[in-house]
């Protein structure tokens, strides 16, 4: 299946019509419960399909991937069920791409390691890069327009990135780029894509792949439903790791994530509606989790916001933000929750985390946190920046609106900041930050707040000091 082309996938493409779905009226924490009603994760028929049995060689010197995509294959055409990776070593040359009714199983055990030729990624995909849509190398672990797919079990996936490889290619020293190596920057492959998103070239047409050198995500289910990751240990993956976009009713639980490649956020999901995120472990090299909904244009076009979202239980590690939004946040972001989750190193960046500028556009409200200890971070516990660097030439704008953020109950020990606020402008402020019972302990430069309105402090304790509702907010 791996050969069809990307003219089959514009196909399954143009039966998946976007309409934005409703908002439901009065974000609150009562909105959560039903939110998490909503949210089942899907079940699957009581037949099992042993990788062993199509003929999965074991050790990890042979390819598996033969015998896994034919008990794939097989699994779906007969009505679902579990195609088990039973315990042991195996190697993936190429992309698993999952169908309707699959659940891919790990034993306790099993690792599955994935090949870092890119040329095993080929044909190109349809996928979204930094929230534009484009062809690329296939992530490593991918399904289309499906429904009911999982991957569960004890087991690892290790998709081998490091500096010798996929890494190497964002130009940058620390990642074992030297001069002379190709990379991103050289072949000009980003400030082209992000070109053809300002000008609107049909996604089919900004073929990438080899000669890019973008590289692709670890796990993407692309415009699906019913998704449920579990249990397994993800590791070294060459960009984003855990990447759900377009899809609705996902649920994200008992992952562990270890990466310290360059973009290796823990959890992306990109314009999905119903996402549960619970007893997670991300220990990575950028935002632990991150919620999106596309880049500039290509955000705006298809309109889908990131919405209804539970983040509970999480423990964040290393990373530049623990729960972020943005920056590809173009579709816009609301009724985000996230809830008892432990942040702690100094090498994480910041706790809450808003990041947008003026050509993202979009309207990022009702967010809400509470019950969040956070041991150390590196810059502040919650930041909202409406000026987050542009990275690429474009004349647009399209200032966002951020409003309505609730904080509650989140303690800290150690930071430069404690709050950290930067509004676009006098005229185009961040709106409605309310902190309450909130203690932030260890704040360096305590808070630093330009361009916010209607802010409201209560029970707030900055360095041991309780902070009064400032009377103007800058």
């Amino acid at each position: 299946m791996r050969n069809l082309t990307y003219f089959i996938i514009l196909i399954i493409l143009a039966g998946c019509k976007t309409n934005p779905p409703e908002q439901v009226a009065g974000a609150s924490w009562a909105q959560m419960e039903q939110i998490l009603a909503s949210i089942e994760p899907p079940v699957f028929p009581d037949k099992v399909f042993d990788i062993s049995d199509f003929g999965a060689p074991e050790g990890g010197q042979e390819d598996c991937l033969p015998a896994i995509m034919a008990a794939v294959e097989k699994c779906h055409a007969e009505g679902g069920g579990t195609v088990e990776i039973p315990a042991g070593q195996y190697l993936a040359n190429g992309p698993i791409h999952l169908k309707s009714n699959v659940n891919l199983h790990l034993s306790e055990g099993a690792t599955v390691r994935f090949s870092t030729n890119p040329e095993d990624y080929l044909p190109v995909a349809f996928t979204r890069w930094e929230g534009v849509e484009c062809m690329n190398y296939s992530p490593l672990i991918y399904a289309l327009g499906q429904e009911n797919i999982a991957i569960t079990g004890k087991g690892t996936l290790d998709g081998q990135a490091d500096s010798t490889n996929w890494w190497r290619w964002v130009d940058n020293e620390r990642y074992g780029w030297e001069e002379g190596m190709p990379s991103q920057k050289d072949s000009l492959s980003r400030p082209r894509l992000f070109d053809w998103n300002t000008r609107e070239v049909p996604p089919e047409e900004r073929i990438l792949g080899e000669g890019a050198y973008l590289r692709p995500n670890f796990i993407q289910p692309y415009r699906c439903r019913n998704v449920l990751i579990d249990s397994v240990t993800i590791l070294n993956s060459p960009m984003w790791v855990i990447h759900p976009v377009l899809s609705e009713n996902v649920t994200i639980q008992n992952v562990k994530v270890v990466s310290h490649g360059p973009n290796s956020d823990g959890c992306d999901p990109e314009s999905c509606r119903n996402v549960l995120i619970k007893n997670c472990y991300f220990d990575t090299g950028d935002d632990c989790i991150a919620l999106k909904s596309g880049r500039n244009q290509d955000g705006r076009r298809i309109g889908r916001p990131i919405e209804n979202v539970v983040v509970q239980g999480c423990r964040m590690k290393d990373g530049h933000g623990g729960v972020v939004i943005g920056s590809e946040v173009s579709g816009g972001a609301r009724n985000i929750f996230a809830e008892d989750c432990q942040m702690d190193s100094p090498n994480l960046d910041r706790a809450i985390r808003v990041k947008t500028n003026k050509v993202r556009g979009g309207t990022i409200e009702n967010l809400y946190f509470r019950n969040i200890m956070v041991g150390e971070v590196g810059e502040a516990v919650v930041r909202v920046n409406m000026r987050y660097p542009i990275y690429s030439d474009t004349n647009q704008t399209f200032i966002p609106v951020v409003q309505h953020i609730f904080i509650d109950n989140v303690q800290s020990s150690k930071s430069e900041y404690g709050v950290l606020i930067d509004g676009y402008s006098r005229e185009h402020p961040v709106n409605g930050v309310e902190l309450a019972n909130c203690r932030f302990d260890g704040a360096e430069k305590g808070n630093s707040i330009e361009f916010a309105e209607n802010l409201v402090f209560e029970e707030f304790y900055l360095n041991g000091e309780l902070i009064k509702t400032p009377d103007t907010g800058e």
